[in-house]
């Protein structure tokens, strides 16, 4: 069923909707609630490690894998009854405030509380792990607490008589920048598609993570010197996705306003080592065709200004929707060489069918970009999604797409396809997990204070320029996306 929900895009909401493909489906329900601002995690040193359960130590529980989704070799199962602990030694190379995200699955509809020590004292009493709705879907729990330098015991234990969730992991995150001290440019270099993946200057797949700012034309007060700063260094985002909208009193409105800002926040993006996407965000109308000349004169002068930079990633087309694969195929074969005439080396990412959602919104699937590939090099194809609104069928078509395309999630958000409503960290973490596992790239939408649940930022932060650090001026799902935004590949060089 075609959404309608342009009403809402012109407001600033975006995503795609298609309720009536999640009919039968079965949602995964929302995670524990993020980390409140008095548990947010101070910037360090240290990328997250995990430290999985089988490995650790375990008092009334077994070693299983008979559910799957798990990772490593397998899950702790508790015991029934209250007092079953696992217990990991956690390394830190200095004293301070770390993430302690333990990941479960909870296949009961009974809330399997734990106490959570470190070193022997309380950091969370009776913490919450509901049900996640099957004994294969796996979610997860942070609190922060304070790490001593050198070795620490970190112990889950149950308080239950059901005893505790079945535990995969815990992932340890003192934040902190990317291996080395080096900027995620400094590491990789120009980037480019090898296959089915982005991969660095070494030819090693990565995966970048970021996030999308807002519409420029009514969010540009939330890109600002002190933002960009706090996501290059506090959230350690790999990219800046730059969405510069076409209609909506956006490029179309003022061309030379716009494509200077663009170069502007480009040049700020650069200055931190992080990617940018140069983000032509067309909406409505849904054929990217109807803004063709406006493309080829804006990407002109964007690559003939910044062909020397290696940070930049074209996306050409944000979400085309009412219109069939061979006219978007017609239009990235049409734009794509007046690229290439300026920046022969910058990847080029196209838009797909149905508000980029590989054509799942208008009944459709990747079959129709695999039997009908854009004729260009070094390109790669978005995918969008809300993990709210967008289940099963979304999520597997994502994965059989990136075993044979080269995917790069643009955006995606943890609510509804309106940028809003309430968020599923269950779903959204299924879908983390997929990308990290096939190094899919993703932005998250939006870093902007606008008033929906997917702006990242509480009400008036931007307009009162921060504070821009630490939890504490985030709405949930803005915690929660800072938290694995904050964990970088390993970007590997050798």
């Amino acid at each position: 069923m075609r959404p309608a929900r342009f009403w809402l895009r012109s407001l600033g909401g975006v995503g795609t909707l298609s309720a009536a493909l999640l009919l039968g489906l079965t949602a995964a329900p929302t995670a524990p609630a993020a980390p409140t601002a008095s548990e947010a995690p101070a910037a360090d040193t240290a990328a997250a490690i995990t430290h999985e359960a089988e490995n650790a130590v375990i008092s009334q529980g077994v070693v299983e894998s008979n559910h799957t989704g798990f990772t490593g070799t397998g899950f702790v199962n508790y015991n029934n009854s209250a007092g079953g602990y696992v217990q990991w030694t956690v390394n830190a190379a200095q004293a301070g405030s770390a993430s302690l995200t333990i990941r479960y699955a909870n296949g009961t509809s009974t809330n399997r509380a734990m106490d959570i020590t470190v070193n022997g004292a309380a950091a969370a009493t009776s913490r919450a792990f509901p049900g996640t709705g099957a004994w294969t879907t796996w979610t997860t729990a942070t609190i922060t607490a304070d790490l001593k330098a050198g070795a620490n015991t970190v112990r889950a234990t149950a308080t239950t008589a059901d005893g505790g969730p079945n535990v995969d992991h815990l992932a340890v995150d003192a934040g902190g920048p990317a291996p080395g001290g080096k900027t995620p440019v400094e590491i990789n270099g120009q980037l480019k598609v090898c296959g089915t993946k982005l991969c660095n200057q070494y030819g090693k797949p990565i995966q970048l993570r970021g996030m999308s700012t807002h519409g420029l034309q009514w969010y540009s007060q939330c890109v600002t010197s002190g933002s960009l700063d706090a996501l290059a260094t506090d959230w350690n985002a790999d990219v800046l996705r730059i969405s510069m909208y076409i209609q909506e009193g956006g490029y179309e409105a003022d061309p030379r306003k716009f494509t200077d800002l663009v170069h502007s926040i480009i040049e700020q993006a650069t200055a931190r080592g992080m990617y940018a996407i140069v983000d032509w965000h067309m909406l409505s109308p849904g054929d990217p065709n109807h803004n063709l000349s406006r493309a080829k004169t804006f990407f002109t002068e964007i690559a003939r200004r910044h062909a020397s930079k290696n940070n930049l990633l074209y996306e050409i087309a944000n979400e085309p929707s009412g219109v069939s694969w061979s006219k978007i195929k017609s239009y990235a074969e049409q734009l794509i060489p007046v690229i290439r005439q300026n920046d022969p080396d910058t990847p080029v990412l196209v838009g797909t069918r149905a508000w980029s959602s590989l054509g799942v919104s208008e009944d459709s699937d990747e079959t129709e970009i695999v039997n009908s590939p854009v004729n260009a090099s070094n390109i790669m194809y978005t995918f969008h999604f809300y993990a709210a609104s967008h289940g099963t069928e979304y999520l597997s078509t994502l994965s059989r797409a990136a075993d044979k395309l080269p995917m790069f999630v643009t955006e995606f958000g943890t609510q509804t396809a309106s940028g809003d409503g309430g968020d599923n960290f269950g779903r959204a973490q299924q879908y983390i997990d997929l990308m990290a596992s096939k190094k899919i790239s993703w932005s998250n939408w939006n870093y902007s204070d606008d008033s929906r649940s997917g702006a990242v930022f509480k009400g008036g932060t931007c307009d009162n320029n921060g504070p821009w650090t630490g939890t504490g001026p985030l709405k949930p799902a803005g915690v929660w996306v800072r938290e694995r935004t904050r964990t970088p590949d390993d970007f590997p060089t050798g």
